[in-house]
């Protein structure tokens, strides 16, 4: 029966190494073998910290498992050191229903073995429907609109990236450019939007020659009007340009004039500032560059380098970080046996 248990053992095990194996992903995140991890030291509040995470190919980290634990202490180290009162968001939430907390990927806090800070938790003004960690992994309800650091964190899977060092089949790699694009359908003001290409490791595509303009219009071919969801004008996309007031010209998000970028073409009559406040740049689906309102939705165009963010291999930084470990955690899962246990309750 030893015997069994012990071939059985050691089978999981090279099974488990040969899944680790396979698993690639952004070298800006650290791998263990529970899954990729990176530390996000830019605050962000709950909503902007669950999308950075959903773009970057991730997701908002939660302390669902010791192991898991551990390794979000692990990374907390580095900050606290400067400051002991620093905690993180956590993937833990009540947006939904209030008070019925559970992570990202729907595991109930019930089922979480955790132990609460004190006085915590309290729902001050019938407001925090956010579970925060500190550094000793101990949890608060907070506040989701106020910022803090937090961590992403992705399991590992054996899916390798394409040409554009994504796991997104949505970005295609042009060989005329050597860069790769991506038209997200789903429209959106240009913040957002500018935020969605950054996390996603690129950047609203920026025009440099007519040749690009072409690839462009290919990308956009593919999505016609009825593939474009809601209610917009889906015959524009925004671009990486808008209208800097203090020079009274259109200026790249990477701050050259169009000129000094290559690609300055509007279409004929624009840009006319028709409904005032048309200070963002966008193509139109089959022609030059218009100027629209950066409040109003729109489709948006992505550019990234097929070789950003670098890509590794598991087992080449398996538990290696960017960071000097200052403290170590070990956390015990508690939680096995009686996964509900907390030292208080949840209100």
């Amino acid at each position: 029966m030893c015997k069994i248990k012990t071939v059985l053992k050691y089978l999981l095990l090279a099974l488990e190494l040969g899944f680790l194996e396979g698993s690639r992903f952004r070298c800006d995140y650290m791998s263990t073998n529970v899954g990729w991890f990176k530390y996000h030291e830019v605050p962000l509040n709950f909503h902007d910290a669950y999308l950075q995470c959903k773009y970057e190919g991730a997701m908002l980290a939660s302390p669902s498992t010791a192991e898991i634990k551990s390794v979000m202490m692990e990374l907390m180290c580095y900050a606290s050191a400067f400051s002991f009162s620093i905690s993180i968001l956590t993937g833990i939430h009540s947006t939904f229903a209030k008070g019925q907390f559970h992570s990202i990927d729907g595991i109930p806090l019930a089922q979480i073995y955790h132990e609460w800070a004190p006085f915590e938790p309290d729902n001050k003004n019938n407001a925090e429907s956010c579970i925060a960690s500190n550094y000793k992994g101990k949890l608060s309800d907070v506040s989701c609109d106020e910022p803090r650091p937090f961590i992403c964190h992705k399991k590992h899977i054996n899916i390798d990236p394409n040409d554009c060092g994504t796991t997104d089949p949505d970005y295609r790699y042009d060989k005329r450019t050597n860069k790769c694009y991506k038209l997200h359908n789903k429209p959106k003001r240009f913040a957002p939007a500018f935020f969605t290409c950054s996390a996603e490791g690129g950047h609203l595509a920026i025009i440099n020659s007519e040749e690009e303009l072409k690839v462009i219009h290919e990308l956009h071919a593919l999505y016609p009007p009825n593939k474009i969801a809601g209610h917009y004008d889906k015959n524009s996309a925004f671009l990486g340009f808008y209208y800097e007031e203090d020079v009274a010209d259109w200026t790249t998000i990477h701050g050259e004039t169009l000129e000094e970028a290559g690609f300055a073409k509007f279409q004929e009559g624009q840009p006319s500032n028709s409904t005032t406040g048309e200070y963002c740049g966008a193509v139109y689906r089959d022609s030059f560059f218009n100027d629209v309102s950066c409040h109003k939705r729109f489709a948006f165009i992505c550019e990234k380098s097929p070789h950003y963010p670098e890509i590794c291999d598991s087992e080449n930084l398996e538990r290696q970080a960017n960071y000097t470990r200052i403290c170590k955690h070990n956390f015990e899962d508690k939680g096995k046996s009686s996964p509900g246990k907390t030292n208080n309750p949840v209100y």
